[in-house]
């Protein structure tokens, strides 16, 4: 019970101050808002990055180049992936559902009077749809005829229908892509916003078709994607995989692979340890900020014990103990500091919500986890205890007849 009269006495001095209470927990309000803004944005772009990366799937993977930097723009070698690598790890390895080259290319496309740049225009197999685990809605997707005929073809996103006014049936219209006419022969489902990406603004045209395309005389600047048949399947596909281009690359026992596998774990555990870093160095910077707040309440304390030694030379005089004393002043600097913190966890979610409704990109939601409350609420706590012990040492300290005769 004792805590609870100090807490509603606490209360009670706050509110006879209410504009001194208000500017000493202002440097408490500001971190707390500060990290609590950070993290309600942070954690509203992990759930969308996290939903579109499950919505790829867990038997998914990418093989990529690895380029290793020595200098600014200077890379130790060139280093290739080709499309035999793609044709080698189908024929290879076991376990492989689906299996896909991508390469890339920027190119103006044009329909009657109109121009629209895609985001990319992508060169894949007929098996993308199984590999993306994005389907076609309306028309057909690349069949292997398609590819072998190098047939002009194309499947768009939604986002290419409307800014080229293809109209509610574009199957079998006949756009230019740069220079070269294609029939579009599908549309893909809506894939959505990703980090102000459009994910409908993109066009898929033949593998070989976007060699002659984009100018190439041969794939060997390729991305390789996959579709493992299981969960369980996915480690083992990786190291047959990693096995099968250390042979063709000719790489030794200690040579450094120079490819990278990314599997669906992988991408989320780079982007939640990016997110991490992110956070924690926003949270060092921040916690000057709670620091400063901390010092302004130990200085307020000092000054409310100066102020109030008659009224602890009283309470000592009737009974009170040296820990009574202590108590009182700790609790009524945890309070301050625990207002402040309330006050601020209010404040930066308000603000994450304005950020995330005003810019002008798709950002999701903002987003507040438990545990980010119940860290800036200990915070608060430790910091109310840190600052409050000394004044409250010093007014538990003092004599109670020296207190009484204060003026």
């Amino acid at each position: 019970m004792l805590w609870l009269e100090n807490l509603v006495v606490a209360f009670g001095a706050q509110r006879a101050n209410k504009m001194r209470a208000a500017l000493t927990t202002l440097g408490i309000v500001i971190g707390v808002a500060a990290v609590i803004t950070v993290v309600s944005i942070i954690q509203g772009l992990q759930y969308l990055v996290v939903g579109q990366l499950q919505g790829v799937g867990t038997t998914y993977l990418r093989v990529l180049p690895r380029v290793t930097f020595v200098a600014p723009g200077q890379v130790t070698r060139p280093v290739l992936l080709t499309v035999e690598d793609v044709a080698a790890i189908d024929d290879q390895v076991a376990d492989i559902e689906a299996i896909s080259p991508m390469i890339f290319g920027t190119e103006t496309l044009k329909f009657r009077e109109l121009q629209h740049r895609p985001s990319f225009v992508a060169g894949v197999n007929q098996y993308w749809q199984e590999v993306a685990n994005q389907l076609v809605d309306r028309g057909r997707f690349f069949s292997a005829v398609d590819i072998q005929r190098r047939r002009k073809v194309a499947v768009v996103g939604q986002t290419v229908v409307e800014e080229l006014d293809l109209g509610t049936d574009p199957i079998g219209k006949e756009v230019y892509l740069g220079s070269v006419p294609v029939t579009v022969v599908g549309v893909m489902e809506e894939a959505g916003q990703t980090l102000g990406q459009d994910g409908d603004d993109v066009v898929f045209i033949p593998f070989d078709t976007a060699l002659s395309v984009f100018g190439r005389r041969a794939g060997d600047q390729v991305q390789v994607h996959a579709r493992v048949t299981s969960t369980e399947a996915v480690e083992g596909v990786r190291d047959r995989i990693r096995r099968v281009l250390r042979q063709r690359h000719d790489l030794g026992e200690d040579d450094a692979d120079d490819f990278q596998i990314q599997t669906q774990d992988d991408l989320l555990d780079l982007f939640t340890s990016i997110l991490r870093g992110v956070t924690a160095v926003v949270a060092g910077i921040v916690s000057v900020a709670l620091v400063v707040g901390g010092i302004g309440i130990m200085n307020i304390m000092l000054v409310s014990v100066t102020e109030r030694t008659r009224e602890i030379g009283l309470r000592k005089a009737v009974g009170a103990r040296r820990q009574d004393i202590m108590l009182q002043f700790l609790i009524e600097a945890i309070a301050l500091s625990l207002v402040g913190g309330a006050i601020g966890i209010a404040l930066g979610y308000g603000v994450g919500a304005g950020i995330t409704a005003v810019l002008p990109v798709d950002l999701p939601p903002a987003h507040v986890p438990l545990w980010a409350i119940a860290l800036a609420f200990g915070f608060s706590t430790v910091v109310g205890i840190f600052f409050g012990i000394y004044p409250a040492g010093k007014a538990a300290a003092l004599d109670p007849i020296e207190a009484l005769r204060y003026e």
